[in-house]
């Protein structure tokens, strides 16, 4: 998967992208992040990527021309990749998301800044508005690192573990079960006995139980999306019941 970033902060990508999982999918060549500086892309002596804004009002926005070209010098004139950019007003990111972008080959992330961007970078750039939540950060740096996070997890090979991403919240429609590891007692607190029990078809069935209890228990909303059995609805009915 190769990412394109365009940001005017490129400084902030390195020490993460050079840690742990992401850096060992890059020495694999599994993932590749470019990382462009829109100030690049600017013809004055200043470096100027932001005016205020026409009609009046607060905060600067960012200019579409740097923005257009740096996109343009990068990808081509016509580019055949998404366009994503990080944005309070986009479309709320989520596992979903995730699993549809790790389907691609490439794609461009897109960093707001200031007040916002030109509207013509909405309208004639940009395929897709991403927003990590809804509140609003200095920039799209962080929410870009995230994108980059969740779906690189996703492409085959850059989890240590095949089914890891499979396991993960969300990824089920489910809040995750709870994990434990050594050591079996701690301050009196033990690790439930079915965990020590070696038998993978009943190991399985708590974890599977443990899921829904805990999704009910913080989110169930989440729980009118999961595919869900019969039989899991109905002890999750049993549930709401004994609470």
């Amino acid at each position: 998967m190769q990412f394109e970033v365009f940001t005017l902060l490129p400084e902030v990508f390195s020490p993460y992208l050079e840690s742990s999982i992401l850096q060992r999918a890059h020495e694999r060549e599994l993932i590749n992040v470019r990382v462009h500086n829109i100030r690049d892309f600017t013809h004055d002596k200043h470096h100027t990527t932001d005016d205020t804004p026409y009609g009046g009002g607060g905060g600067m926005v960012m200019k579409p021309e740097p923005v257009f070209e740096a996109v343009a010098s990068v990808l081509g004139p016509q580019p055949a990749c998404p366009i994503i950019l990080l944005t309070p007003q986009g479309r709320v990111f989520s596992q979903a998301i995730a699993d549809e972008f790790s389907r691609y080959e490439k794609m461009a992330l897109v960093c707001g800044r200031y007040e916002g961007v030109d509207e013509r970078i909405r309208e004639h750039l940009v395929t897709d508005e991403i927003s990590i939540g809804d509140y609003v950060l200095t920039g799209g740096e962080l929410p870009a690192l995230v994108l980059i996070d969740a779906i690189s997890r996703l492409i085959p090979g850059v989890l240590g573990d095949p089914q890891g991403a499979a396991d993960d919240s969300h990824a089920m429609g489910l809040l995750e079960y709870p994990h434990y590891t050594r050591p079996p007692e701690f301050n009196g607190w033990k690790v439930p006995e079915i965990l020590l029990s070696g038998d993978h078809g009943k190991i399985e069935k708590w974890r599977r139980e443990q899921a829904l209890l805990r999704t009910l228990k913080r989110r169930p909303d989440l729980l009118e999306k999961a595919e869900l059995s019969d039989k899991e609805r109905k002890y999750i009915e049993e549930l709401k019941r004994n609470a």
